[in-house]
């Protein structure tokens, strides 16, 4: 019973987590600049990977597997907001300027 429920879980977070990839991937398609594109790609990306790794810890009865599905929630939690914020400074040191869209520019 248990185990039957785990699985129903698990299955309904690689769901979430794929559409919340698939948001990003559609956020990277559709985005007007490199800036959205980063934010599209870093938040919602993070979140359907983060599920994913979660319903991997469910559905797996192995305390190892389980400590390294949440590892690997940590890691991406850490890593995504840092890599995307020095991905868009390094952009913008390197000339590549906002979409007209955007208004504030608190860099200038």
């Amino acid at each position: 019973m248990i185990v039957e429920l785990a699985q129903y879980l698990a299955a309904f977070l690689v769901l979430a987590g794929a559409g919340f990839s698939l948001i990003a991937a559609i956020g990277v398609l559709r985005l007007p600049d490199l800036y959205t594109r980063l934010h599209a790609a870093s938040k919602a990306g993070a979140i359907g990977a983060g599920l994913i790794f979660l319903a991997l810890a469910v559905v797996s009865l192995d305390g190892a597997v389980i400590l390294r599905a949440l590892l690997g929630i940590v890691f991406l939690l850490l890593s995504t907001p840092i890599s995307a914020h020095l991905l868009a400074r390094a952009a913008y040191r390197c000339g590549e300027a906002p979409t007209a869209a955007t208004t504030v520019d608190d860099l200038k």
